[in-house]
């Protein structure tokens, strides 16, 4: 019982960094911005996050770095794509690829250094309880401020004026921009405030969740924050509950092989990426269902006036 209360409290460890990653994209596409640089912008804020953590000695100066550098790389892809009028893709898959090389480059001094000993977190009370306890309640708070973020998004969007503009910039901007709404500047702060979130999310990988910085160490969970979106059908309850179902994954491959599982540790570790594609695979086998629930203008690009 003990190893399946560590196996649940690993997953929504796991499941944190893609659920506040997976929430910044889903705010992007609900404005109707596709951003596939998600991966680049996890690397920079998780480098940024630990610079900040190993030299200011707080994790929590750390998250405020990580989602400065988040938002700024966001405010430079917004500014592209949103008053340039880029390619989506294109540009994201650059800003992707910058993110990678950059990540790299500035944080060579960084490699082999680890941040000082963290110390326990568990809610009073709770966190004596069998089971529970160490499955639920030992977490650092940035798990519990993940599920909070999600809580709020789903208000925001669905209770509030300005979650219902969101939404009307990301199905028609042209219907939105003749009632008077600013579409370019709701597009761009929907892509600052999704860096921002992608930015905390990539801090927690290397201030909490490692504590470490080693070179590409964000492993695809940029490419799977963006297949959340889809899994979730945009809707930011499911994002949580797909972030947890492939932290899960993630964390069953170490867990089988702690257990002396007789599988080879590169098919192992290909598992989280594997569920990743079948997840897929069997959404697309409905493309109305995407099509309805799919932001109408995801990835087209707004010229007012036109």
């Amino acid at each position: 019982m003990s190893e399946v209360a560590l196996l649940v409290a690993a997953t929504l460890a796991a499941g944190t960094p893609l659920a506040i990653a997976g929430l910044g994209l889903l705010l992007n596409e609900r404005a109707g911005i596709l951003n596939l640089g998600a991966e680049g912008m996890l690397l920079i804020s998780a480098v940024a996050g630990f610079a900040a953590a190993f030299h200011g000695g707080s994790e929590w100066l750390g998250f405020a770095a990580g989602a400065a550098a988040g938002a700024s790389v966001a405010a430079v892809f917004g500014w592209l794509v949103v008053w340039l009028n880029t390619n989506q893709y294109a540009t994201g898959l650059a800003v992707s690829l910058f993110g990678s090389g950059f990540s790299a480059f500035v944080g060579i001094d960084y490699v082999g250094r680890q941040l000082g000993e963290q110390r326990a977190h568990a809610v009073p009370i709770l966190g004596e309880l069998p089971f529970l306890g160490p499955a639920l309640f030992r977490q650092h708070p940035m798990v519990y401020v993940a599920v909070a973020l999600v809580g709020a998004a789903s208000f925001f969007l669905y209770r509030t004026r300005a979650g219902l503009v969101l939404r009307a910039v990301g199905e028609s901007p042209q219907s939105a921009h003749a009632l008077g709404y600013g579409v370019r500047r709701i597009r761009l702060a929907a892509v600052v405030t999704g860096g921002a979130l992608c930015g905390v999310a990539g801090a927690f990988l290397s201030v909490v969740y490692t504590p470490l910085w080693v070179e590409g160490m964000v492993a695809g969970r940029g490419w799977i924050a963006l297949a959340l979106t889809v899994f979730a059908t945009w809707r930011p309850a499911r994002i949580l509950l797909g972030a947890y179902l492939f932290g899960g994954v993630t964390m069953l491959q170490l867990h089988l092989q702690a257990q002396g599982v007789e599988l080879p540790s590169q098919f192992m570790a290909m598992l989280p990426y594997v569920a990743t594609v079948v997840v897929l695979v069997l959404i697309s086998r409905n493309p109305l269902w995407i099509r309805l629930n799919m932001p109408a203008s995801l990835g087209k690009p707004f010229f007012p006036g036109a």
